[in-house]
């Protein structure tokens, strides 16, 4: 297994906010040691697609690194998302995540503009020669309208702080071709995947289930590491209904996980809009399966 930077049992953390929409500091670093403590997890993505990052400002991202790097301290890599569809402006989130304590980066493909390979593989190179951390490529092409393509994956594993990559893409094949061929230390980003794309190879998952299941999305790597993968199977198809609830079922994942936190009496508070919170019936079905799990 290819060692990383970044953790192996990776959350999206959500980004809690105050009731009336501020960012909640305070929220997030108890949430933070929560996840980090008993939640199983051993390195966190901020200001990721869970993190609400579209609706929050640089100065707001730069203010949670810092507080979540104060609440773990070394107990965990705190990767910051960075990701926007200016390489200036990626570049400029990159160095502020840096100094504000982050272990490494997620860096999002362009998004909206729908760039050329050639051109998504200069803009990651742009933000990986800025920095001194590692990078993680975030491949999403369902959100952002580009893949990174295999063969781009390729030519980017040669740069000394593209490290790794939360994979989105749905290609089995592609992703296996990729982890065969370079060092890159691929993390599933998709619940359903964590157990096939770690049997070819994969290092970890950065997870929104996580934000609430962290033991139980751990347990299905650790039963797979020990050899025992009748176990990991078993654990894999017992998070399949709260995956399917929290990820497939019409509502975006930030905001299933920041109903089912409420719910639990833990951090997290509204989302931003244009998103809205879940309604009783739905919170009800989550809280039942989170139950049942």
């Amino acid at each position: 297994m290819t060692s990383s930077p970044f953790g192996r049992t990776v959350c999206a953390m959500v980004t809690p906010f105050t009731p009336d929409g501020e960012l909640d500091l305070d929220g997030a670093q108890r949430l933070a040691d929560r996840l980090v403590g008993a939640g199983g997890c051993d390195g966190l993505v901020l200001s990721g697609t869970t993190g609400e990052a579209p609706t929050t400002t640089d100065a707001e991202k730069s203010a949670l690194v810092r507080a979540v790097a104060e609440a773990v301290g070394g107990r965990a890599r705190i990767t910051a998302g960075v990701g926007s569809s200016d390489t200036r402006h990626t570049i400029a989130l990159a160095r502020a995540a840096e100094t504000a304590g982050a272990h490494g980066v997620l860096v999002v493909t362009p998004y909206y503009s729908r760039p050329p390979q050639e051109d998504v593989a200069e803009h990651f190179r742009a933000v990986a020669d800025a920095v001194g951390v590692p990078v993680m490529l975030y491949d999403i092409p369902g959100r952002t309208g580009t893949r990174i393509e295999p063969e781009t994956m390729l030519r980017l594993a040669e740069h000394p702080r593209i490290a790794g990559v939360k994979d989105c893409a749905y290609d089995l094949l592609g992703s296996s071709k990729v982890i065969a061929e370079t060092g890159l230390a691929y993390y599933s980003g998709v619940e359903e995947l964590i157990l096939p794309l770690r049997a070819v190879g994969g290092v970890g998952y950065v997870s929104t289930v996580a934000n609430v299941a962290g033991p139980a999305v751990a347990a299905v790597l650790d039963a797979f590491d020990r050899a025992d993968t009748a176990e990991a199977t078993r654990r894999h198809q017992r998070l399949l209904p709260l995956v399917q609830l929290m990820m497939a079922a019409g509502l975006p994942g930030t905001v299933t996980a920041k109903a089912l936190l409420g719910a639990l009496g833990l951090p997290g508070g509204p989302v931003r809009a244009p998103l809205r919170m879940a309604d009783a019936d739905r919170t009800a079905e989550l809280v039942a399966a989170y139950a049942a799990l």
